[in-house]
């Protein structure tokens, strides 16, 4: 109970940001520790159970994801020789600097990415919450979604574009 206790939240918000859905979240987090009971010999004394446990988590909700809902296509998969944008991807800036969101507490912060997050569609959050939450690379969020490296570049930058007007929606201006 006390293992459960100290790694819960995490679990939870790390299920609630990548699905984007509390109810999905809980029926995820249930299944990591429910996996950790499979391992709690192990887990017990270990210093990585909560690495271990927020991979779990990860993969569990991608595999929910991908197997529950829907696969997503998107105007970026699509092969279309008439796009507006530069023809080769190395010309578009994909770095944004993240100075938004400074001035705020935590606890403000994480409720209002947690709210805003929800909006954007399945595809960029996923993209978006594994690049800056999860902190993995864009090779390693293409290889996870199994989707290509332009894709999740794409994904990434349209989810920083749409969360502006959300973001200033709830208050905040951009300097």
């Amino acid at each position: 109970m006390t293992f459960m206790r100290a790694y819960q939240d995490m679990v939870f918000s790390t299920a609630a940001r990548l699905s984007g859905n509390d109810a999905h979240a809980e029926d995820i987090a249930q299944e990591v520790f429910l996996r950790a009971y499979e391992h709690f010999s192990h887990l017990r004394s270990s210093p990585t159970a909560g690495g271990w446990l927020k991979t779990v988590t990860t993969n569990l909700t991608l595999n929910y994801l991908t197997r529950y809902r829907k696969r997503w296509r998107l105007f970026s998969e699509l092969k279309d020789s008439a796009h507006d944008g530069p023809s080769d991807p190395s010309e578009i800036e994909w770095e944004v600097p993240d100075t938004l969101l400074a001035d705020l507490d935590a606890d403000q912060r994480r409720q209002l990415i947690d709210g805003a997050l929800r909006q954007l569609p399945q595809h960029q959050r996923l993209a978006l919450v594994l690049y800056h939450f999860e902190e993995l690379s864009y090779q390693d969020i293409a290889h996870k979604l199994r989707v290509s490296l332009a894709k999740v570049k794409t994904d990434i930058r349209r989810a920083r574009a749409a969360l502006l007007p959300i973001l200033a929606a709830g208050g905040l201006e951009r300097e």
